[in-house]
């Protein structure tokens, strides 16, 4: 994923670290204080300590009843510490966290319902692709905050070699130049990962190849042509040695190793990470370039999202709703999509920004990159939608198609048996 990523991780996503133990008070939920929010956040220390020292300061002083206690949570610990604290109903009044774990408390009534909280006028303020990212049948459960959406990253040097002119925008694009740069360089063009418990990109590539994932009442929607051509596609370029053996084992970040040792070309990341590349492989960096994200035929492109969430038992949700408002708005979200390379999620945030760096004569190369994921934004959508046991989903799916990748079993035979696995799974048979 991306150098916020690594950033968020580092100490240790984003740098991916997620504390197992503080102090929870009280029973009813939030800080027990009437006057008091508690707010919890997913590794945003200490590179963003000054902006959230600031941001807290300026609510309280619009707010003086109210004082706002900051809890930061390492990534790796957030999952397990949200879930005791929910169970316990002891949750902060406002949580970071992202759509795909956020779902899994919202089918189980955890969150408030914002559907019933906030006007449509409100809700209209976000990027409508964005907003749709926290929602459920049964209604929103989330505020749209930060967000990433995937460029490309290239070795302009590499692609030289294997007459590559620029970046491939489409999946039949990469397949040809995964085949040029190994055939001229002997390297390999790209690293994805079929891992089930790590990135969904190659899940997420499917949705942009045409194929729907699961019908309305959550069974398998994906045993089809355009699910077989999807699954097709990554066993050629297994088979065909185009994709490096690793896939199988190695999880995304031993792409970015990848790509920083100059072993790869292209690199699907989100903007902020050119500064990681900058630190770590300074040489690769300076042969680096920006393109858009590659998609299919339906000119899908993903978008990553962090949302704000409110536990339903929180004691004074209206001060809670007001507060993740105030952390959102356009005004804080574009100073927080400046201090920490992200993008946005209003729009009139997305379009100040825009044209902030359309303004600059001298923009960096980061900055055209933020550019370039920033008019992505229109386009952009969270393409795997919030769902129980998405988990699940990717794992019947990536394991059958590394053993068709591997060649016990046809591609026919691997979406078939992906999608059985699946409705066994939704029927609660699995």
């Amino acid at each position: 994923m991306i150098r916020l990523r690594k950033r968020l991780r580092l100490g240790v996503f984003l740098a991916f670290g997620l504390l197992l133990s503080w102090l929870i008070s009280c029973t009813s939920g939030g800080s027990g204080n009437p006057g008091q929010l508690e707010f919890w956040t997913m590794q945003l220390k200490p590179q963003f300590t000054d902006y959230f020292t600031t941001l807290i300061a300026d609510y309280e002083s619009e707010h003086p009843e109210q004082t706002v206690r900051w809890v930061d949570v390492p990534w790796t610990a957030m999952e397990s510490k949200i879930l005791t604290a929910v169970s316990a109903k002891t949750a902060p009044d406002v949580v970071n966290l992202n759509p795909k774990f956020a779902s899994q408390l919202a089918s189980r009534n955890a969150w408030l319902n914002l559907d019933k909280q906030l006007s449509e006028e409100q809700k209209a303020v976000y990027l409508a692709n964005i907003w749709e990212a926290s929602r459920l049948e049964s209604g929103s459960f989330g505020i749209p905050w930060y967000l990433t959406t995937q460029i490309t990253v290239y070795n302009q040097d590499l692609l030289a070699e294997a007459g590559v002119s620029d970046s491939p925008q489409t999946y039949a694009e990469l397949a040809q130049v995964a085949k040029d740069v190994k055939e001229k360089t002997g390297k390999y063009a790209f690293f994805a990962t079929v891992v089930p418990e790590d990135s969904g990109e190659v899940l997420e590539s499917l949705v942009k190849m045409g194929v729907q994932l699961v019908n309305e009442d959550k069974t398998a929607a994906f045993d089809t042509p355009e699910g077989r051509q999807a699954f097709q596609y990554w066993v050629d370029l297994y088979q065909n040695e185009l994709l490096p053996p690793e896939a199988l084992t190695q999880g995304h970040r031993y792409g970015i190793e990848l790509y920083q040792g100059g072993e790869t070309a292209l690199l699907g990341t989100g903007a902020q990470f050119l500064e990681t590349i900058a630190n770590n492989a300074p040489e690769v960096a300076a042969v680096s370039a920006v393109g858009p994200q590659i998609t299919g035929e339906t000119g899908k492109k993903n978008v990553a999202v962090m949302n704000l969430v409110i536990p339903r038992d929180t004691p004074t949700p209206e001060k809670a709703v007001n507060f993740a408002l105030f952390v959102t708005n356009s005004e804080n979200q574009l100073a927080f999509a400046k201090a920490a390379n992200v993008l946005p999620s209003t729009e009139e945030a997305v379009e100040a920004y825009i044209q902030e760096i359309e303004a600059k004569t001298d923009a960096s190369a980061l900055e055209e990159a933020i550019q370039i994921g920033a008019r992505q934004l229109g386009d952009a959508e969270v393409l795997i939608p919030a769902m129980d046991n998405l988990n699940v989903l990717q794992k019947v799916i990536y394991e059958n198609l590394q053993a068709a990748m591997l060649g016990e079993k046809t591609v026919e035979e691997a979406v078939a048996d992906a999608a059985s696995e699946w409705d066994q799974a939704v029927s609660g048979e699995r």
